[in-house]
């Protein structure tokens, strides 16, 4: 997927490139400290989004999309729904469903 949008024009850094043992909470943070959307196959970044309420820079969630669909996926995600992600939007993919959700502003800190 990550050599697949750098083809394409997007300036992509995977978690591996910065640590071999980054956690969830890591990437997260410095994605929204470089401004950058995250794409997942798993759902805990969801739930620090809306459990949790952390800040974030836009979310691809692909926790049950075979390996070999997730290509096309990404690129309908991103033709339809680009826009979306620019705003902090949470893009998550469940079979045949694309669900655009928003999570609630967070409390002042």
């Amino acid at each position: 997927m990550a050599e697949w949008l750098k083809q394409h024009g997007h300036d992509v850094v995977e978690s591996r490139e910065r640590s071999a043992v980054l956690g969830d909470r890591a990437i997260l943070e410095w994605a929204v400290a470089e401004n950058r959307i995250v794409v997942m196959m798993d759902k805990d970044f969801g739930d620090f989004v809306f459990l949790e309420r952390k800040g974030h820079c836009g979310l691809v969630r692909l926790p049950d999309v075979p390996v070999e669909k997730r290509i096309a996926l990404m690129s309908m995600i991103l033709a339809d729904h680009g826009n979306d992600l620019l705003t902090q939007a949470v893009v998550t993919v469940r079979g045949e469903r694309i669900r655009i959700s928003r999570p609630m502003a967070r409390d002042n800190e």
